[in-house]
């Protein structure tokens, strides 16, 4: 495991020059262990690809304490945590909302279908919340949707919107500047400021995704409204 001192009050550990299974599982038990243990000093830890930065209140500990303390964790490779929350997720395909569906067919020669199949066929892991509030970085994504972002990314891409960006899958939580390729919609909300817990995904969860039709889209959209 890599050191580096970052800020006056932050440590950054790489545990992996690239992304894995092994890297990520190593990042949530690093993560989960600081949450559990709660020491006085701890600020917050934030999950990247492969790297964990640690923000510290300064006048309780110094950056070597800091690094001492990660590095004492006993990581297991094979342990599993049987806590990660399961999230099913509707997502409509349909060409209305799902602004670049037909681009990411011709590009892997696959119908409209076939994309929707190999979309929703696989369980992912939320690997790191990303560059807006909220927004899931899914790992698992299968090999044959696996899609460059934009050459030229939009600057609006609607909230809810489902992307594809490498071989990465996640959802827009607002609406924002983006270039992932989008292939769906889903029609609930990924935020809710006013809870204690204010995003719905946590590092570490699963989500599945299963189709609805543009219909059900609509009847999910306005009972989201007044709910």
């Amino acid at each position: 495991m890599q050191t580096r001192y970052v800020t006056e009050n932050a440590v950054m550990f790489t545990v992996a020059d690239e992304l894995s299974q092994q890297a990520q599982e190593t990042l949530l038990q690093l993560h989960h262990q600081l949450a559990e243990e709660k020491p006085d000093w701890l600020v917050e830890s934030v999950i990247g690809y492969t790297t964990l930065t640690v923000y510290f209140y300064p006048l309780r500990i110094v950056h070597d304490q800091v690094a001492n303390y990660i590095q004492s964790f006993n990581i297991q490779s094979n342990r599993t945590n049987n806590q990660h929350t399961l999230h099913r997720i509707p997502v409509c395909y349909h060409p209305s909302v799902a602004l670049d569906i037909d681009e990411v067919a011709r590009k892997h020669q696959l119908s409209m279908e076939q994309v929707i199949a190999r979309h929703t066929s696989v369980t992912y892991t939320v690997s790191f919340l990303g560059f807006s509030p909220g927004f899931p970085f899914l790992s698992g994504l299968s090999d044959e949707l696996a899609t460059p972002r934009k050459e030229t990314p939009r600057r609006e891409v609607p909230k809810g919107s489902v992307g594809i960006a490498g071989q990465q899958t996640g959802i827009y939580p607002s609406t924002s500047p983006g270039g992932w390729q989008i292939i769906g919609r889903i029609p609930i909300s990924l935020l809710h400021f006013h809870r204690l817990q204010p995003t719905l995904f946590q590092p570490g969860d699963q989500v599945q995704f299963y189709p609805i039709s543009k219909q059900t889209y609509e009847s999910y959209r306005r009972k989201e409204k007044h709910s």
